[in-house]
């Protein structure tokens, strides 16, 4: 899970299947938040279930396959790579494009290309290099994806009640996709390695049909096509405007300094918990399921904490919690406490997510929604490659615990910038900028 992700590292945010209970949960919320945002909350709660079920037997994969960290770590590198080269693209093409119908096609796409690599590992023909491809590939996808998500939130949901919708949305698909998608994953994997990635091409296709069934509201400020600038004039209006709100381009710095940490943390956990932990494969999908408890938490917490102390404040938190997570894993080799700090991560990215998602959807003019937030995730999402090779780095050379020591240090120096920030009230400055 990375800050401004609805996920980990990769959920299908608008996507996946309704199960019973799932149905049964999802007309609850939509009481209190709409019937769409039900829908929204339903498909996306299930299909995150198949992509953590993927995302945990592809380091298994690799790590059967290679016992070195830096190519272990290669598999999040590829996954990771396209936010920084296709983001601003992607961003243009989300202001100008039919997001659900686009949507649709490349989940349509994903489920092909999952199931592709199902059948290649089957077959005994998923070498490293057909996973970097593979993964390469799918993060081509979910940086427009993403982008586009984002802006669907509030088209389903009102604007005073986008922090309990996402608080909501963000938390049910971290627990889908690291509770019950690790579990299931690393299960699956010691039953078959194929069947994982089979059943997660499955939840592509089912999210494809479902997404032509979301009704949404369509900003009324969007550009007509015969009115719309080159690409080139479009990605330099993006930029133009992140450079110029201080409180954003602070912020997507700081997003970018985290997920350096926190996707190298990630990178490297399944050679720290088979070496440092002594788990097996089983073992690990436990651990990372233990980050599901604080997504639960963080679904509750988030939307009180930032009523009850503000986002500046929420935010110095967040980063706290996350320092703390990191030292605790690099001072322990108890399996229960790395499982314990694990879980602190989660609910400290998933309360970060909340806050800041939010902040973009109200401040950013919804017809520079894409472009604006291309901008952004280009600083925040481009540290994820760097932060996954660095910690190949790194725990090819000083062993896997160092790379928390460091995390540890990186996210204390960002908490004091925060504190800076918080006593400078950035958020009001910037509330008052809007008016």
């Amino acid at each position: 899970m990375t800050c401004d992700s609805p996920r980990g590292p990769d959920t299908k945010t608008v996507s996946g299947g309704a199960s019973a209970s799932g149905a049964a949960v999802g007309v609850a919320a939509s009481r209190r938040l709409g019937r769409e945002f039900g829908k929204l909350w339903t498909a996306s709660s299930t299909s995150a279930i198949g992509d953590g079920i993927s995302l945990t037997a592809a380091p298994l994969i690799a790590s059967t396959l290679t016992d070195d960290p830096r190519l272990i770590a290669g598999v999040t590198m590829a996954l990771t790579l396209p936010y920084a080269l296709f983001g601003i693209p992607a961003g243009v093409l989300a202001d100008r494009v039919d997001l659900r119908r686009s949507m649709a096609r490349i989940d349509f796409f994903r489920g092909g290309l999952v199931l592709m690599f199902a059948l290649s590992v089957a077959f005994g023909w998923a070498g490293l290099g057909v996973m970097y491809g593979c993964f390469f590939l799918i993060g081509t996808c979910e940086t427009f994806f993403r982008n586009a998500s984002q802006i669907l939130v509030p088209s389903v949901v009102a604007d005073d009640r986008l922090v309990d919708a996402n608080g909501r949305l963000l938390g049910a698909q971290t627990a889908a996709n690291q509770f019950v998608g690790p579990l299931v994953g690393s299960a699956l994997f010691v039953l078959a390695p194929a069947v994982p990635f089979g059943l997660d091409s499955v939840t592509f296709f089912v999210s494809a049909v479902l997404l032509t069934r979301l009704r949404t509201t369509t900003p009324h400020d969007r550009v007509a096509p015969a009115e719309r600038p080159g690409l080139l004039a479009d990605m330099t209006t993006g930029a133009r405007w992140l450079m110029r709100h201080r409180l954003l381009r602070n912020l997507s710095l700081t997003a970018g300094a985290i997920n350096l940490v926190y996707t190298g943390s990630l990178a490297v956990l399944v050679v720290y918990a088979h070496k440092v932990l002594g788990l097996g494969d089983l073992g690990y999908g436990v651990l990372l399921a233990c980050q599901a408890i604080g997504a639960v938490a963080a679904a509750k917490l988030s939307p009180l904490l930032v009523r009850r102390i503000g986002g500046e404040w929420t935010l110095v938190c967040v980063v706290t919690t996350m320092a703390v997570g990191d030292a605790v894993i690099w001072q322990t080799s108890t399996a229960w406490v790395v499982g314990f700090a694990l879980a602190l991560g989660a609910c400290a990215s998933i309360t970060w997510d909340v806050v800041v998602v939010v902040l973009r959807q109200t401040i950013i003019p919804p017809s520079l929604q894409g472009r604006v937030n291309s901008i952004y995730r280009l600083f925040a999402w481009g540290a994820m490659p760097v932060g996954a090779g660095l910690a190949g780095v790194v725990s090819k050379g000083l062993g896997a615990t160092a790379v928390y020591g460091l995390g540890a240090g990186i996210m204390a120096a960002v908490a004091v910038r925060l504190v800076i920030g918080a006593r400078r009230h950035w958020f009001a400055d910037a509330q008052a900028q809007k008016l």
